[in-house]
């Protein structure tokens, strides 16, 4: 077997191809497209497997080599750092080093889902930037209204009706933001539109329709928490425990321990930031709708902390949505879990 360490970039990837035995037997450089990974390939020793760390260029090289290899890794970027780290550092030491960790076994490896699930995560990703550009012009069309000195409703602000009655009907609107407020006005609509589609795309998709219609059974699971849920986690069996899965949503807090000292933060900064936000937000409004997890917030508000209750209503939420997705099955409150055994 051939262990090959790849260093990848926006428009070079270097390699380094070792033997069993950590003999070089060849390195270098080519360039990030698909047409010279095939001619690399064809002159490969065989049979040959491969890893490269993890980078916003990693999934189109991953699919590409995956046909051809006879396994393909990716690497956790701060844990290779971590594993790797030496004085000399370029390109070609980082495949070198890459390569070595691969052969040794000692290449900390990330979850790589299938290329089905990224492709839908990566559109729910862009509804996010949507939203993020929707929030920018609200902000903009509220501040151009304040600098102008014109008195409106904020709370009504961007309702269609009050937005059209206000640039009709108020004076003190001028002439030189009128334009500025329409094309705001306007984008913000297009947005919305867009938002709508691409999120009635992947509700109505095939491969997760089902899946998210248990979860939105879920207590404080809406349509975007399930999407989130089911995309960012991928494969719920990769979890072995609820605390793992806490863990990936970044609910819990790190410790750093020595000697006698212990330091703990409230809430990890190593996650998967999307859900953790979305799991986050969907805890503000769950315990209104569950009597259990308001039971969970109240207990956890005694100590005097609400944000700390709100992460115990997390966690539990993520409890919930794992034992749903595992069994693949509506959620049942625990007022009825007695009559579903019976």
């Amino acid at each position: 077997m051939y262990y090959i360490g790849l260093d990848v970039h926006k428009k070079t990837i270097s390699y380094c191809v070792k033997d069993a035995s950590g003999q070089i037997e060849r390195q270098g450089t080519i360039g990030a497209t698909g047409n010279e990974l095939d001619v690399w390939m064809k002159y490969l020793p065989q049979p040959w497997t491969v890893a490269m760390e993890a980078t916003i260029f990693t999934g189109w090289i991953y699919d590409h080599l995956l046909p051809h290899a006879a396994q393909v890794k990716v690497a956790h970027p701060v844990m290779l750092r971590a594993i790797a780290a030496a004085k000399k550092k370029n390109d070609r030491v980082d495949a070198s080093k890459i390569a070595d960790c691969l052969r040794c076994d000692f290449l900390p490896e990330c979850h790589m889902v299938s290329r089905a699930i990224r492709d839908r995560r990566r559109t729910l990703r862009y509804r996010h930037l949507l939203v993020r550009q929707m929030v920018q012009m609200k902000n903009r069309v509220s501040g151009l209204l304040l600098e102008t000195g014109v008195s409106h409703n904020k709370q009504r602000l961007h309702q269609v009706k009050y937005f059209r009655e206000l640039l009709e009907n108020s004076p003190e609107v001028q002439a030189s933001i009128r334009p500025l407020l329409k094309l705001s006005r306007e984008t913000i609509v297009r947005l919305q539109k867009t938002e709508y589609a691409l999120i009635s795309f992947l509700e109505r998709d095939p491969l997760l329709c089902e899946r998210i219609k248990n979860l939105r059974t879920v207590p404080g699971v809406g349509p975007i928490t399930a999407l989130t849920w089911a995309l960012e986690i991928g494969d719920v069996s990769r979890f072995r425990s609820v605390k793992q899965a806490i863990s990936y949503c970044g609910l819990c807090g790190d410790e750093k321990s020595s000697a006698e000292k212990v330091l703990r933060t409230p809430i990890s900064k190593k996650r998967n930031k999307h859900i953790q936000r979305v799991l986050i937000e969907a805890a503000h409004f769950a315990p209104r709708q569950s009597p259990e997890l308001a039971l969970v917030y109240e207990k956890e508000k005694q100590t005097g902390h609400a944000n700390r209750a709100t992460l115990a209503v997390a966690r539990k939420m993520v409890a919930y949505l794992l034992a749903v997705d595992r069994e693949n099955r509506a959620f049942v409150p625990s007022e009825n879990r007695g009559e579903a055994v019976a």
